[in-house]
């Protein structure tokens, strides 16, 4: 076949909203024009369809650092960027009342300091605090201890040092990242489109999407599909009938309820995650709200009784009464299937209790460009794609799943049954890995990382047996001085470092070039 016959010259994306136009602007960077540039050379358009009538889930405002580097990627202006949606810096999430009622720990972004002699720090530091005379592994992340005195700096340039240690993200309000990105998709040459899908036609035989119909009658025409309808589904369910793989006996969560309310001081620079007697609670600050959600199990609480926790857990006045949402955790059996790809709520669900509804919009459509078809859709890609998102959403999974599995609460049915409950075997060897000798299994590459499963195992009071025999093989007394030099250097980096709120404040202050 001609490879100028078989391009793709069309690609139509299904929805907007964050995960919309999250497809939208990376593709408009790669096929589309510079405004006031040449047109597109390789000449294939893009068509976003939306409908005003069609609201969207828009909860997702915390993020992970990997959000940085798509925006990077794109060449925003970060000043910019969080004037137009309101975000505030994130180093992390502070977890409360997980594993036990009182218990408080914080998953940070960075490490917990060098690797000494090819194994993590925080294994030697497992090792002295068996020996006494240590303090928390907590006080050896810079981005732990930043979040604990409300400080931020970006890190600074230069050789590894605890002023460039650590990792950080962004909450935003979703709405307003959308619209963003739709200007730069749009001033790039996107063709936004106003309607409601009301038919979906597919060609005989493959059962390949050629177009879709809108109310209005017009028919969009197109060689590849993304879709991005959110938990509708519409083309990857609706029309090629994709199945679903439901997780809901390892996270019985199905439910949340979401509201804003006004700010209040001080402007923390993290995610607070409040675990109550069925779910639990986020917090999000941004610089003009705080947005709330209480996420749920309904076979264990009441919506009215779920509301009630939310509202009553508030730090400021409500804006609004709470919005209703439902959802079954799990993941397509394809999320690429014929010519359609699925991405955002539309190939699957993680509750956002680690923030990774946008990371994994980030890494599939990264995938699709990376594995990007001609019109075959040719089944070799279709199905590494596949293999690719069934790895990270599993992996992600499962990391989600241990906040439960590990905890100690027994002072409701909820927790009960997640104490008891059974795990997947790929979470069953990773915790008993670490139970045995302190070592972390990592399963995916691109999910979370060694340092920020030994915050969860070691937040959650999970301490391991015995300890990796090649630990005993450095000497204690210059180990010990180590940790010292970098504890100090830590507190005194972190000292130096101005309050969030007016750092935050004089960045958007600034004007971008």
């Amino acid at each position: 076949m001609n490879p100028d016959t078989s391009a793709i010259r069309r690609i139509v994306i299904v929805g907007g909203g964050s995960a919309g136009w999250m497809c939208a602007a990376p593709l408009a960077q790669v096929f589309g024009s510079t405004p006031g540039g040449p047109a597109n050379p390789v000449g294939c358009e893009i068509v976003l369809i939306e409908s005003a009538d069609i609201g969207t889930v828009g909860v997702g405002e915390a993020t992970l650092p990997s959000i940085r580097a798509y925006n990077d990627a794109l060449g925003l202006d970060n000043a910019d960027f969080m004037r137009r949606t309101q975000a505030s810096f994130k180093l992390g999430i502070e977890f409360k009342d997980w594993g036990y009622v009182g218990n408080r720990f914080f998953h940070g972004f960075g490490g917990f300091g060098p690797a000494i002699v090819n194994r993590s720090s925080v294994a030697h530091w497992l090792r002295l605090a068996r020996e006494g005379g240590m303090a928390s592994h907590e006080e050896w992340s810079v981005a732990t201890m930043m979040a604990r005195h409300n400080r931020f700096a970006p890190p600074e340039a230069g050789p590894p040092s605890a002023a460039n240690a650590f990792s950080y993200a962004f909450h935003f309000d979703a709405g307003l990242y959308a619209a963003y990105l739709r200007d730069y998709a749009v001033a790039r040459g996107v063709q936004r489109e106003e309607g409601t899908i009301v038919d979906v036609s597919v060609r005989p035989g493959d059962g390949f999407v050629t177009a879709v119909t809108l109310a209005d009658g017009r028919r969009i025409a197109g060689d590849l599909f993304i879709d991005c309808s959110g938990f509708r589904a519409l083309l990857i369910e609706g029309v090629c009938r994709a199945g679903y793989h439901d997780w809901t006996h390892w996270l019985p969560c199905d439910s949340a309820q979401a509201v804003p309310c006004e700010k209040v001081q001080p402007l923390t620079p993290y995610t607070t995650s409040t675990a109550h007697s069925a779910g639990w609670q986020w917090r999000i600050p941004l610089q003009h709200r705080t947005g709330n959600g209480h996420v749920y199990s309904s076979a264990h609480i009441s919506d009215e009784d779920a509301s009630r926790v939310l509202m009553s857990h508030l730090d400021g006045a409500p804006q609004g009464e709470p919005r209703q949402l439902r959802f079954k955790t799990g993941l397509r059996r394809k999320v690429w299937d014929r010519n359609v790809v699925a991405v955002g709520l539309s190939s699957g669900f993680l509750e956002p209790l680690e923030s990774t509804s946008l990371s994994l919009v980030i890494h599939g459509i990264s995938a699709l460009v990376e594995l990007f078809p001609d019109r075959r859709c040719e089944p070799h890609l279709v199905d590494e794609y596949n293999r690719r998102m069934t790895r990270q959403y599993e992996s992600i999974r499962d990391f989600i799943i241990l906040h439960y599995k590990l905890t100690h609460r027994d002072d409701s049915a909820f927790w009960r049954y997640c104490r008891g409950m059974s795990i997947p075997d790929t979470l069953a060897h990773q915790i008993d890995t670490f139970r045995r000798n302190g070592r972390v299994v990592i399963l995916d590459r691109d999910s979370f990382g060694e340092d920020s499963w030994y915050s969860l195992f070691l937040g959650l009071g999970l301490q391991p047996e015995g300890l990796d025999p090649l630990l005993r093989q450095v000497d204690a007394a210059p180990l010990r001085a180590h940790f010292q030099r970098l504890h100090a250097a830590i507190a005194k980096t972190v000292e130096g470092m101005p309050d969030h709120a007016a750092y935050l404040a004089r960045m958007v202050a600034t004007r971008g070039a």
